[in-house]
């Protein structure tokens, strides 16, 4: 039987990917930080599921979760958060804290007591956002901790390939979770979790170096991302209005 250990999984496409992996066939690792949480999200009675609590923001917590599980054969590092920088004027550097550490160095947690523990032929999923091809408005923090998430996958796919693992990159657009229920701006393309759930787990089934979705969203996020700065600069200044 494959074991699969996905951080985030109290919820949002963590939760989905569980139950869907469970649903697979596999065994699933379930992280989170509460485990309550954890426990209402996923079927806890599943003889296929272990539990794992931690802090992402402390490394102490995350090395020593994470020490009994060896042998794996595909990890999802899915675990982060979303804050909006309301006030460029008001720069926010604790929120803009508080996104990095959990969305980067807390990945770099798991990173740590992970890579070593995935067999040969296995699999490492990182998942970023399509916010990363784009500077949108509001997204100061958001965005540059996923466009570090994006470099940081794509070094690893590089320099992890000789070790027979390999590492695919997650770009999903709107997916319909607690987290994006707080949005109070349109959503454009907005998919279900389960939907989610279902891009993921095929591109990671093909092996795929980058897992992209909704197609036609990042497609025409793509397009735009192909004007000049300047224009789309333009574009996205007319966009701005205050936060609801």
């Amino acid at each position: 039987m494959k074991r699969i250990l996905i951080t985030g999984a109290s919820s949002g496409i963590g939760m989905y990917l569980a139950n869907g992996y469970l649903a697979a066939g596999w065994h699933v690792i379930a992280c989170g930080r509460s485990l309550s949480k954890l426990e209402g999200a996923i079927s806890s009675a599943h003889p296929e599921l272990t539990l794992c609590t931690f802090d992402i923001n402390s490394q102490s917590d995350v090395l020593e979760a994470l020490k009994p599980f060896t042998s794996l054969d595909s990890v999802i590092l899915n675990a982060g958060t979303c804050e909006y920088m309301d006030d460029p004027l008001l720069f926010d550097s604790s929120l803009f804290k508080r996104v990095i550490e959990t969305n980067v160095i807390g990945t770099g947690y798991c990173l740590e007591g992970l890579i070593g523990n995935i067999n040969q032929g296995g699999q490492l999923a990182i998942v970023s956002s399509s916010v990363t091809l784009l500077p949108l408005t509001r997204s100061e923090a958001y965005g540059a901790s996923k466009a570090a998430l994006d470099y940081l996958t794509r070094t690893l796919a590089i320099d992890l390939s000789p070790k027979g693992i390999a590492v695919s990159l997650i770009r999903p657009g709107f997916v319909d979770t607690a987290l994006t229920q707080k949005n109070t701006f349109s959503m454009p393309g907005i998919i279900t979790g389960e939907q989610a759930c279902k891009y993921i787990m095929q591109g990671l089934e093909k092996r795929k170096l980058e897992i992209n979705f909704p197609k036609v969203f990042f497609f025409i996020m793509n397009l735009l991302s192909l004007l000049p700065n300047a224009l789309w600069r333009r574009l996205a200044i007319k966009m701005i209005r205050a936060p609801e």
